[in-house]
């Protein structure tokens, strides 16, 4: 569906797949395709987890962010659109599976050249890394690493340890407090997305009314349902990356 064929609802965001979705067609399907709130979100956890490290190095700490802006924000939001289509997106299957080979391909190697400039300790975390980006989103081995719990795992605490690791090759006390609130994080935001999702892309109206003691009444909406859960989401996927980059700002002041 191209700009011009676009209703007046989707322009207004009624009727897209997410509440940072650009309406469907051409280059905004690569746009939304990066989930760009959610990558930075978790982006923020490989920061914060390099920036509580009790050696700081800003080489090693952009190219963990690099790999991961390759392997979360590109590869795996690819496979996801590949393997169910939830953003709805023109994209070819042929050019998914591209972009995710290529993306992955290029974390891999980025992690690989600090395996042999930096320590080799870092290569159990690429392959790690690189299972997790399959596995998760192709939904293999019966969806078994498809759950809450491997969202919060693989995109919370992963990138939090990747992070601190990259810094001081060895977990600390303050990269595993990091790495566990980046897990809880996680669940949380699991919890809001998917019934966020479920409201956008599968409710069609909703009924029941609000009754207060003061006597006034509201109807209850999907909008009424969705608008404090994706607000929340909002917030967060601003506040996250804002707090990594506080820590890091702190530090070049040290």
């Amino acid at each position: 569906m191209t700009a011009d064929s676009t209703g007046g609802g989707e322009a207004r965001g009624e009727g897209l797949p997410a509440f940072y979705a650009l309406t469907r067609g051409g280059w905004r399907d690569y746009v939304t395709l990066l989930h760009l709130p959610y990558t930075l979100w978790h982006l923020g956890y490989v920061a914060l987890g390099a920036a509580v490290s009790s050696a700081f190095y800003c080489d090693r700490t952009l190219k963990a962010l690099a790999a991961f802006a390759l392997a979360l924000g590109v590869a795996a939001h690819a496979l996801d659109e590949y393997r169910g289509r939830p953003l709805r997106s023109a994209i070819p299957d042929s050019v998914l599976l591209a972009m995710a080979a290529v993306s992955l391909t290029g974390a891999a190697a980025l992690g690989i050249h600090g395996a042999l400039t930096i320590s080799p300790t870092i290569l159990p975390w690429v392959a790690v890394g690189v299972f997790l980006v399959v596995a998760y989103n192709l939904e293999l081995f019966g969806g078994r690493f498809h759950t809450d719990a491997w969202f919060a795992l693989a995109w919370g605490t992963f990138p939090a340890l990747v992070g601190h690791w990259a810094n001081a090759l060895r977990l600390e006390p303050a990269g595993l407090a990091v790495a566990a609130a980046a897990y809880f994080l996680s669940r949380a935001q699991r919890t809001l997305s998917l019934r966020a999702r479920q409201l956008r892309r599968q409710a069609r109206s909703v009924e029941g009314t609000v009754e207060r003691h003061d006597g006034t009444s509201e109807p209850i909406t999907v909008e009424y349902l969705r608008s404090p859960v994706e607000q929340a989401l909002r917030a967060l996927s601003y506040a996250v990356p804002l707090l990594a980059a506080g820590a890091l700002l702190a530090l070049a002041s040290l």
